[in-house]
């Protein structure tokens, strides 16, 4: 198991250590929970909790990637709504400008997926679930995505406008 992580680890510092990475990443939030993905390998522990999203590749638009970075990870088909904010990550050795949009499920069946970045004994994906806010704070907050720590409520973060840099 740790070899593993260490693995994931070294694949995560691979591809996106050193160098400015764009993601997208999606806010949709059903019966009053929010979806969200764990990883490892990213962090001083083994969990890290964020939305779903990703990086864009060449040639695609934020809103299809953020179509296909559901899709791979979550098995939902989505409809991307309004810009919500942008976040700026930086903890060296990583860096991110993150969009944070909102998005409607229109479609699909929510499951675990995979990162097709990562090899099949390096993925970082390791659940796929909706969460009550209460539930995302009561992880540590190296644990949680940075932007539940500007929240109180679900709400608040969909009340976040603009640029926010972490």
């Amino acid at each position: 198991m740790i070899e593993n992580l260490d693995k994931a680890r070294e694949e995560v510092l691979r591809l996106y250590g050193n160098r400015l990475r764009l993601r997208v990443c999606g806010l949709c939030l059903i019966d009053g929970k929010l979806l969200m993905v764990r990883h490892r390998g990213i962090g001083p522990t083994d969990t890290f909790w964020c939305p779903p999203g990703g990086g864009p590749g060449f040639g695609e638009t934020a809103p299809e990637a953020l179509i296909r970075e559901f899709r791979e990870e979550t098995g939902l088909e989505i409809e991307v709504g309004e810009l919500k904010f942008v976040n700026e990550f930086m903890q060296a050795p990583l860096h991110a400008m993150e969009l944070f949009f909102d998005v409607s499920i229109v479609g699909g069946q929510l499951g675990q997926g995979s990162d097709p970045e990562m090899s099949p004994d390096k993925q970082i994906i390791t659940e796929v679930r909706l969460m009550t806010f209460e539930e995302i704070k009561s992880y540590p907050p190296s644990e949680v995505h940075q932007l539940f720590r500007l929240c109180n409520s679900l709400d608040d973060v969909f009340r976040l406008k603009g640029y926010l840099a972490q």
